[in-house]
């Protein structure tokens, strides 16, 4: 039953950020965000290694987002000038705490983990594109998806590797 309340708790956090930029706000994607860490972390029986999974998270998202915004490779609605948005980091913290209890098949499959992320990552960024305009790409937009396909190439394995580090005996 935690699995799916965690899948279903990391789509409404989704939604809230997506939808609450859309709206010109990041208050609702960091709140939900913060009410699912909190959830997550006291269900888990792996606290401290969601924690820490939660920091890197965070911290990959902020240098990747960092980078992107920057050199104007992306663009958000509901961020600060020439910065990453509150909105866009709650969502790499709920990602992160998906990583123990959805992704354990990709925690000892490192290079699946890169092709999926390579795939599945700039696919949600187009879906907050393409349904809520919340970020815009830069022309032409290959180059943009590309920079987010070897970025989350490397967010995930990154993610799983810490994931099967925490978890060995």
């Amino acid at each position: 039953m935690t699995v799916w309340l965690t899948l279903l708790g990391y789509q409404a956090v989704w939604f809230a950020a997506v939808i609450g930029a859309g709206h010109g706000l990041w208050w609702p994607g960091v709140t939900a965000a913060a009410l699912f860490a909190l959830w997550r972390l006291w269900v888990s029986s792996q606290r401290l290694l969601e924690a820490r999974l939660a920091l890197l998270g965070v911290g990959l998202g902020l240098v990747l987002e960092t980078l992107w915004v920057r050199t104007g490779l992306l663009d958000y609605a509901a961020a600060p000038a020439h910065g990453v948005p509150l909105w866009i980091l709650a969502l790499w913290l709920a990602f992160s705490l998906c990583v123990v209890p959805l992704l354990g098949y990709l925690h000892r499959r490192l290079l699946l983990a890169a092709v999926l992320g390579a795939i599945g990552g700039p696919l949600a960024y187009l879906g907050a594109a393409r349904g809520w305009h919340v970020v815009e790409f830069a022309q032409p937009h290959w180059q943009s998806l590309l920079a987010l396909a070897a970025g989350w190439a490397v967010a995930m394995p990154l993610l799983a590797w810490r994931a099967r580090l925490g978890l060995q005996p």
